[in-house]
C-alpha cells in the first residue's frame, strides 16, 4: 500500500530541486550586476585535472561591477584567468597581484538579447525535468495500480494531485524567467 502523503512530498521534492537548479542556472547569466554565481561553475585545470573555480579560490564583489577571484594557491593565478577566459563568458581577467580581476562590460542589446533567449532554454529545461518529474510520479501509480495496491479512485486523485503540482512547479519557471528576462532586458 502506498503513503499517499509521502508520495506527493517525494514528488514534489523533486520538482523543487528541478527549479532550484533552474534558479541557480539563471545565477550564471551576466546581468551587467557582479555575482559570484557568475563564475562559480567555470572549470579551472589545476594540478592536472580539471576543477571548479569555486573550489580552487573565493570569488568576491568589491562594487557592483567587478568580480575577484583570490586563488588558495597563488600558483593557480594563470590557469584560473584562463580557464575564465575560455569560459566564453564575456568576461575579460587579468591578474593584479595575488588576485585574478574581472570588470564587468557594458553589455550591448544584442547581447542582453541573446542573454534574454539563453535564459529561455534554461527555464525550458527546468520544466522538461518536473514533467519528467511528473512521468515518473504517474508510472509508480500506473504500476502500484496493476499490482492491485491502489484503487483507480486512488490513483485518479493522486493523478490530479500531482498535475497540480507540475502546474504549480512550471507556473514558478515561468515567473523566475519573466523576472530574469524583464532584468536582462532593462537598460
Amino acid at each position: 500500500m502506498i503513503d499517499f502523503t509521502r508520495f506527493l512530498k517525494q514528488v514534489e521534492a523533486g520538482m523543487q530541486k528541478s527549479i532550484d537548479h533552474t534558479l541557480r542556472q539563471f545565477g550564471t547569466l551576466h546581468t551587467g550586476k557582479a555575482s559570484p554565481q557568475m563564475l562559480e561553475n567555470v572549470v579551472v585545470e589545476v594540478y592536472g585535472s580539471n576543477m571548479r573555480l569555486k573550489d580552487i579560490a573565493s570569488i568576491t564583489t568589491p562594487d557592483a561591477r567587478t568580480l575577484k577571484v583570490q586563488p588558495w594557491d597563488k600558483a593557480n593565478l594563470k590557469a584560473i584567468e584562463k580557464g575564465i577566459l575560455l569560459a566564453n563568458l564575456g568576461i575579460n581577467a587579468s591578474i593584479f597581484g595575488e588576485f585574478v580581476h574581472c570588470p564587468l562590460p557594458e553589455l550591448s542589446h544584442e547581447r542582453r538579447m541573446e542573454l534574454a533567449k539563453l535564459a529561455s532554454g534554461m527555464s525550458e529545461e527546468g520544466k522538461v525535468s518536473v514533467r519528467g518529474c511528473r512521468r515518473e510520479a504517474m508510472e509508480v501509480l500506473r504500476e502500484e495500480k496493476k499490482a492491485g495496491t491502489c484503487s483507480e479512485d486512488d490513483v485518479k486523485k493522486l493523478e490530479k494531485e500531482i498535475q497540480k503540482l507540475t502546474d504549480k512547479y512550471t507556473d514558478l519557471i515561468e515567473k523566475a524567467l519573466a523576472d530574469k528576462s524583464k532584468e536582462l532586458t532593462s537598460l
